[in-house]
């Protein structure tokens, strides 16, 4: 450091201290060190001849209704879509490294991100193994739900794209709402054929409701515990994830 000589108003002189810049040319150059994005992400997870055609049927869109009532929520809560991602696939998106890559970890902000898989049928089948995929990567999945899952029939291995064994769920909450109408209609036939995963231990809730098998929403939305629904499990946690 040198000193600066000034001439003072009387005609003496006075030393003046100089300084380095605010930045130290000389010291390592600074990091920037990345904020890790920790905004929830919610999959819903459609079945057969939900998001696209499956034989001569669909698209019926019945995951579309859940995700609905959902996402209805959030728009009444007033929370910016900044805030949140919600994604909708099918069930043969969630099967195989390269689709998974493509459709769902592409979504996902960072490993701090919670997670919600909402499966519907074969959806629910993919969507409970997808969560241990996940997870096996260092995802956190909070909620997993099925919706009636289904993919224990031979047949439905043949013609569908779906894991060929019997799922093994990692989820912080497990959520399985059984299809039991009262009055089976033509979608609960297509569920037995394809035959129906019941699922006796490992949900934190199991239960069944007296809905037909195509009616995602209203299995999502019937009370299972503590006159709550699954959507209103999934939308309490969702909230309580939501950055300030």
């Amino acid at each position: 450091m040198e000193a600066e000589k000034i001439t003072l108003a009387d005609g003496s002189t006075a030393s003046l201290a100089t300084t380095h810049a605010l930045t130290d040319k000389s010291m390592p150059s600074t990091k920037v060190v990345p904020i890790s994005v920790k905004k929830p992400v919610v999959f819903f997870i459609g079945g057969a001849a939900d998001q696209k055609k499956y034989y001569t049927e669909g698209p019926n869109g019945n995951i579309n209704y859940a995700r609905n009532l959902f996402t209805n929520r959030i728009t009444k809560a007033q929370i910016s879509e900044s805030k949140y991602i919600v994604i909708t696939k099918g069930y043969d998106d969630a099967k195989g490294e390269d689709d998974i890559k493509e459709h769902f970890i592409s979504h996902i902000p960072s490993k701090e991100s919670p997670i919600y898989i909402i499966g519907h049928s074969l959806g629910g089948w993919n969507g409970a193994h997808l969560s241990r995929l996940l997870s096996e990567q260092g995802y956190k999945i909070k909620i997993l739900v099925t919706l009636d899952p289904v993919g224990k029939g031979i047949l439905v291995w043949l013609g569908s794209d779906i894991y060929m064994k019997e799922p093994s769920p990692v989820a912080e909450q497990w959520i399985n709402v059984l299809a039991k109408p009262e009055r089976p209609d033509d979608s609960d036939g297509v569920a037995k054929m394809g035959e129906r995963w019941v699922i006796k231990n490992g949900p934190t809730f199991n239960k069944s409701a007296n809905r037909n098998h195509a009616a995602a929403d209203g299995l999502f939305i019937d009370r299972i515990f503590d006159n709550k629904s699954a959507c209103d499990l999934v939308f309490d946690s969702f909230i309580e994830n939501i950055a300030p």
